[in-house]
């Protein structure tokens, strides 16, 4: 191990006016915070029109999201800057409609579909450690792992690849779009539900119309390859022929649109995230990245080989811990609930930040600091229980946590068996919160060829 640090951005330290937090949050909203959460186990942020309590204690993390789920139901201020794009999608609706999504797309992801994703996300890494164009000069890396990540969604969601020319269309106006929304909009300090923003910056609304656009015409593709009985058998297919056990409806077109639009959110945005900050971190730490790079060697391509690229899947653990692709979640309080002695009222706005809770210091040992053998470590059980929280926890944990595991496995191997990564130490990543946590300014790094 080195002493150096992973980045994160510098949190402020003292207490600012709502008007001055208003300018931090649409700058960043991880910067925006105190330092002061880091330590604390629940805090209250007040606003003229609502109030926010972010927890970072397990008891109020287990309530929130396992034992009460359906009395703290998505919060629609986070829905409010993300509906243009992803409609009433399984990421952002409540209730009954959200219960009747997962019981038609959950089958989608159940463990033995996973094997039948594997040969589609092994392609995609292969093809996209072939593309990369080894040399002496820093690159760009979250552009590369967007093109792969995107890959994947492709070839497993539509069975094509990433240079089918909708694929492609798709992909680079899903790049235009991730820079240009925050994960919350300013419209979440308004009041009102269901409030729609006038906040998007120049180009975001019309953006995401053509990425809906486009996945229309993929979908509309399938159902006719569907009714023409010659559909492959992927995901794509797998969630237009699943019947909603209790009504036998399946999804209608705008709906699944919706869902396709979630599918490539979820499925893209957080994986090239959580793959860039992995290449990163490996490329800062030598000694790691050869533990990695030996696993890959002898990786043999085979689904039940994933089981041996043990040390891969805790760096890529790690990475998830330090940088979660997804660093806030907000629920909102549908009863009078007391936590830790301080009431709140219904329509409360309750935050629990992955971010946070993933590098408190009373929970973790170094907290800010990149250790995968602690997933190996007795004395960190207690913590990955309390407080690891990439893919939220509860009913509504991530669909494809399970999916995301094994891409992000299989892609560092596919990267590490060719190539070796070297940072540059004149321009260290900030991280930032647009849809996903990014660098500010990009992740550079040398690759060469082993």
């Amino acid at each position: 191990m080195t002493d150096n640090l992973p980045p994160k951005p510098q949190a402020r330290a003292d207490r600012v006016s709502l008007w001055q937090y208003l300018r931090l949050f649409r700058r960043d909203i991880l910067s925006a915070q105190p330092a002061r959460l880091y330590g604390a186990w629940m805090a209250e942020f007040r606003t003229p029109f609502f109030r926010s309590y972010m927890i970072n204690d397990p008891d109020l993390i287990r309530y929130v999201l396992n034992e009460n789920p359906d009395a703290f139901p998505k919060s629609d201020r986070i829905g409010a800057g993300l509906r243009p794009l992803l409609g009433d999608s399984v990421f952002l609706t409540n209730g009954a409609v959200w219960k009747r999504q997962r019981r038609i797309i959950d089958p989608a992801f159940e463990g033995g579909r996973l094997r039948d994703a594997f040969p589609g996300i092994l392609a995609a890494g292969q093809a996209g450690a072939a593309r990369l164009t080894p040399g002496a000069d820093f690159q760009e890396v979250e552009a590369i792992t967007s093109h792969i990540a995107a890959d994947v969604i492709f070839r497993t969601l539509f069975s094509i690849p990433i240079e089918d020319e909708t694929a492609a269309q798709v992909f680079t106006a899903f790049r235009d779009y991730q820079r240009s929304q925050p994960i919350l909009n300013l419209a979440a300090f308004l009041p009102g539900p269901r409030w729609m923003p006038r906040f998007f910056r120049r180009g975001t609304r019309q953006t995401a119309r053509e990425i809906r656009r486009l996945i229309t015409g993929l979908t509309e593709d399938r159902l006719a390859l569907i009714a023409a009985g010659g559909a492959p058998d992927d995901l794509a297919t797998k969630i237009l022929t699943t019947k909603d056990p209790q009504t036998d409806q399946t999804f209608t077109l705008p709906e699944m649109v919706d869902q396709v639009a979630i599918f490539f959110l979820a499925g893209h945005e957080t994986s090239a995230s959580a793959l860039a900050w992995s290449l990163y971190l490996l490329a800062s730490y030598p000694e790691w990245q050869e533990k990695v790079a030996e696993e890959a060697a002898t990786f043999d391509g085979s689904f039940a080989g994933l089981s041996k690229l043990k040390q891969t899947r805790d760096v890529f653990r790690e990475a998830l811990r330090l940088y979660p692709p997804v660093p806030m979640m907000v629920r909102e309080a549908t009863n009078d609930e007391v936590f830790r002695k301080r009431a709140l009222k219904p329509g409360a706005q309750v935050v629990l930040s992955p971010w946070h809770l993933q590098r408190h210091n009373r929970h973790w040992t170094n907290p800010d600091g990149f250790d995968p053998g602690r997933w190996r470590d007795e004395e960190s059980k207690q913590a990955i229980r309390d407080a690891y929280l990439p893919f939220s926890s509860g009913p509504r944990v991530c669909i494809g946590a399970g999916f995301a595991m094994m891409e992000g496995v299989l892609l560092l191997a596919a990267l590490l068996k060719t190539y070796r990564l070297a940072a540059d130490r004149e321009r260290i990543p900030v991280p930032a919160a647009h849809l996903t946590v990014r660098a500010e300014n990009g992740i550079w790094l040398r690759i060469t060829k082993r």
